[in-house]
């Protein structure tokens, strides 16, 4: 089984800091990227079979896809900022280009396209639903950039802000079983930011039969791939963890299980 956890690496010419594939990640639907550009750097891919989320982390740039042109997008200068994501939506087979207009930190998350006719589209921060879950130290705040309920194909993109010494993606769940509607099965993406960045959280990624059972530290710049089972996630005292989720499965449903020996937390909320 590939690791699930994915350290930075430097970037390279076009900026490059993490690369999944499904192949590389052994699954069948999720790829992500993450770049880090330079002020006037430009990134472009043809289109393909895929379609795509670029997602602004940081920085601002200029956007262009499939006869659509965005001059400037993106406004927060520090993922952590009080600021939403600018994001881009591009269907398959479509060209796209990126110009950082600043620095800027871009996450490109692709899934299979199905053919379904969309068009390319601006994602501006009045486009995205916003949420806070869970209560006492299992508070944490969620921005819905591609929700089930805006047009897509496969992929689900979601941004998650917990704040520091609280659990997100708590009571652990699981949506690995194609068995709606009680479940849907969905591949997951996990990229993460602490602030102060020498900061650390934890995760676990973990199924009932204890076939896959592993407790990581995630450090700033950090990748988690879940494959299968539950994902709970930690944040250290002192240090807010970010982190975007990029999930897609063979049907676009976020429906999930909580693991059963956790759900009394649930009956209490």
């Amino acid at each position: 089984m590939p690791d699930l956890l994915l350290r930075p690496q430097t970037p390279d010419a076009d900026g490059l800091v993490h690369r999944v594939t499904p192949e590389s990640a052994g699954w069948s639907y999720v790829g992500f990227e993450l770049y880090r550009l330079k002020t006037g750097q430009t990134l472009s891919r043809p289109g393909d079979g895929n379609e795509v989320c670029l997602v602004f982390i940081d920085g601002r740039a200029a956007v262009r896809a499939g006869g659509h042109a965005w001059p400037q997008v993106g406004d927060r200068m520090d993922v952590f900022e009080d600021k939403l994501p600018h994001s881009v939506y591009v269907p398959q087979e479509t060209a796209w280009s990126v110009e950082a207009l600043t620095d800027a930190t871009l996450a490109v998350c692709t899934a299979p396209g199905l053919g379904g006719g969309l068009v390319p589209r601006y994602i501006g921060p009045e486009s995205v639903h916003v949420e806070t879950r869970g209560t006492g130290t299992n508070v944490r705040h969620v921005a819905n950039i591609l929700p089930e309920w805006d047009p897509a194909d496969a992929l689900l993109v979601v941004e998650v802000k917990t704040p520091a010494g609280n659990w997100s993606s708590y009571p652990p769940h699981k949506h690995d079983q194609d068995n709606l509607p009680e479940e849907s099965r969905l591949e997951e993406v996990y990229y993460h930011r602490l602030n102060p960045p020498q900061g650390f959280a934890f995760q676990r990624v973990y199924t009932d039969d204890g076939d896959l059972d592993e407790t990581m530290a995630v450090h700033d710049g950090d990748v988690v791939l879940v494959p299968r089972g539950y994902h709970p996630v930690g944040t250290a005292h002192g240090y807010d963890n970010y982190y975007l989720n990029v999930m897609a499965g063979p049907q676009r449903v976020w429906k999930f299980n909580t693991a059963t020996e956790h759900r009394w937390m649930l009956e209490r909320a």
